[in-house]
């Protein structure tokens, strides 16, 4: 078992910056990530981790503005965003599971957390 909870979304404008966090306890996983969902659209993957050796992997729609990090420490994941859009908006989750090649395959994370909502006005 895996327990997410999610800090620090909000409201700010378009180009400035805010950073989440993901408190992470219970069993490891082999990948942690940061996904993002409008309502009524899909579950959209943003950012993962390889916990074996803390690669990070973007999506081409951040790459660039966001930063991903891992503090093994504070079993904390962080998602530093930058340069925010009004396209950023969305409800952002933390997630873990067992990932294959393709590292922000939905259906690869089996836990998640409760979410922080994003708001990006222009």
């Amino acid at each position: 078992q895996v327990q997410l909870s999610e800090h620090g979304g909000g409201s700010v404008q378009a180009g400035g910056s805010l950073r989440l966090s993901c408190a992470a306890s219970g069993d490891s996983r082999s990948c942690i990530a940061w996904f993002r969902q409008v309502a009524g659209q899909e579950r959209e993957g943003v950012a993962a981790i390889r916990t074996a050796d803390d690669s990070p992997y973007y999506s081409n729609s951040v790459n660039g503005r966001f930063t991903i990090a891992l503090d093994n420490a504070k079993n904390t994941l962080y998602l530093q965003m930058n340069r925010l859009k009004p396209e950023d908006t969305a409800m952002y989750y933390c997630a873990a599971g067992w990932c294959g090649d393709t590292v922000l395959a939905l259906a690869d994370y089996k836990y998640w957390g409760q979410g922080t909502q994003v708001t990006v006005s222009s």
